[in-house]
């Protein structure tokens, strides 16, 4: 089984950090390339000074909306098309996304399931979740799911595994990825990628060390160590 991609998002609290580019440096130093931001907490000039870094060192960037009203999700759309950024994740209106982002390359990745509050949770039965994803997967110009699975009730690897096993696109975890296990199960349950940002950046996530650039390497560590 392919391991899954580790994300480091530049984010706290479903908030881009205000030292965003200073954290950039650290996990581009560490060989992370997979960098993301959320469209809140920073300034568009802000977050294109972070675009143009990671594009610099051949990173993949990826955005993602957790604001929850229309306006607030098509704004981000074009923010991402000026970025250029490489992945679209979150929202929860693709009717009103994909015209935005339509034809530019960018792969976009909405929130399954019900999503409530700032920080972002997942509500909603599982069986809603899963139909969510279904319906989301069918839609064409939806690459694959952001699923917030530890943001909700229920076990949160049993709901990667139901709607990694529902859906044939790509499912993204998000969220609350804080120690190894957890990124174990997003492996194990078939997910593509993982995100982690504010266990890192509060040393949440068992490292030998204190500072950032040892709790990403104690996420790298956690990520080889997969079978």
């Amino acid at each position: 089984m392919t391991r899954p991609e580790f994300i480091f998002m530049l984010t706290r609290a479903d908030r881009t950090v205000p030292d965003a580019v200073d954290r950039l440096d650290e996990a581009l130093a560490c060989g992370v390339r997979h960098i993301g931001f959320k469209n809140v907490g920073l300034p568009l000039a802000e977050q294109r000074r972070l675009a143009e870094r990671v594009r610099a060192e051949d990173g993949a960037l990826y955005l993602e909306i957790v604001s929850l009203d229309a306006m607030s999700e098509r704004a981000s759309a074009e923010a991402a098309v000026e970025l250029g950024v490489d992945c679209l994740l979150g929202g929860t209106r693709p009717d009103v996304v994909l015209p935005t982002i339509k034809g530019r390359g960018i792969r976009y990745f909405p929130f399954a399931g019900r999503i409530a509050g700032h920080p972002s949770v997942l509500e909603g039965a599982v069986a809603e979740i899963i139909a969510s994803a279904e319906r989301l997967c069918a839609i064409d110009g939806v690459a694959g799911l952001d699923l917030l699975a530890y943001r909700h009730a229920s076990d949160g690897a049993l709901l990667i595994q139901a709607v990694c096993a529902a859906v044939a696109k790509p499912v993204i975890v998000a969220g609350s990825i804080d120690r190894p296990e957890r990124i174990a199960a997003a492996h194990d349950g078939g997910a593509s990628a993982f995100t982690i940002g504010t266990a890192a950046l509060d040393g949440v996530f068992p490292a030998r060390s204190p500072g950032l650039p040892a709790q990403i390497k104690a996420v790298q560590e956690a990520l080889a160590a997969l079978q």
